[in-house]
């Protein structure tokens, strides 16, 4: 993995600025700039992992601290009861474009279909 900073991190950092929805010790959320739903926040882990197949080899207890942090965000934003999807893309071809493992919490209207129709 480059050394170089990820967006990921220099949003954390407080570089770049964000709508901050939740953070703890071990994770931050934030507003998407591109939602593609009514709520779309981003849960990322404090600490850089390329994607989720590597965090989930290296830190499960990390992996499960995302988790929770999705649930959590889902319950600020109003919509843990009505439903939401969790979303992780691993790799280009998954679509995924920053490589700092994110989940995408998206949720606040119907989301219809996923994947190809």
């Amino acid at each position: 993995m480059s050394d170089a900073e990820t967006v990921f991190e220099r949003i954390i950092n407080g570089e770049i600025p964000a709508q901050v929805v939740y953070q703890d010790e071990r994770t931050f959320a934030f507003r998407d700039v591109n939602p593609q739903a009514e709520v779309h926040v981003l849960v990322v882990p404090r600490v850089r992992y390329r994607n989720l197949a590597e965090l989930a080899e290296a830190d499960g207890g990390l992996l499960a601290d995302v988790v929770k942090a999705c649930r959590r965000v889902a319950e600020i934003e109003g919509i843990a009861e009505s439903g939401y999807r969790v979303v992780f893309n691993t790799d280009g071809d998954a679509g995924q474009t920053v490589f700092h493992v994110h989940a995408h919490v998206l949720g606040g209207e119907p989301l219809g279909s996923f994947g190809r129709s």
